[in-house]
């Protein structure tokens, strides 16, 4: 099936190329996520016509993206957690439990946007997080897991 990508998608392309994915994989996800549209003349016409409008949201996305990595990026998060004698913590820390310590802090983080590759965080511990806040804009954290007292 071929699609008019209506934004940037990681591994796919950039906004405005028509590219040809599996049916399903656009029906299900990126038509009804508003990430694409079906590649007919009538819809070509129509993306053409929006085309100025579509590439202002997606400077805007990203200009908003590196202002957060910017602040981000001197941030250290520290969570207190219970945790046993030798440091290993009694439950785990997660991406949601660090994406709220940041929007705590003052900065919008959304779950999604926090990469824990090696799976969530059991130990005690300074780890440095990976964020990806647009498919552009990726960026790091600190993250100091400590005893509660």
């Amino acid at each position: 099936m071929e699609i008019i990508l209506l934004e940037r998608i990681a591994d796919l392309g950039v906004l405005g190329d028509r590219i040809k994915v599996k049916p399903g994989y656009a029906r299900n996800y990126l038509i009804p996520k508003g990430k694409a549209t079906e590649a007919t003349s009538k819809n070509i016409a129509r993306f053409e016509a929006r085309r100025a409008e579509l590439e202002r949201v997606a400077f805007e996305a990203l200009a908003k993206a590196k202002a957060r990595a910017e602040q981000l990026a001197e941030l250290i998060v520290t969570l207190s957690v219970k945790s046993g004698s030798e440091g290993r913590l009694f439950g785990s820390v997660g991406a949601a439990d660090i994406a709220n310590a940041v929007s705590a802090a003052g900065i919008e983080l959304q779950k999604y946007e926090v990469r824990l590759p090696e799976g969530s965080i059991r130990q005690t511990g300074e780890y440095d997080v990976d964020l990806h806040l647009h498919p552009e804009i990726k960026t790091q954290i600190r993250v100091n897991v400590i005893a509660e007292t």
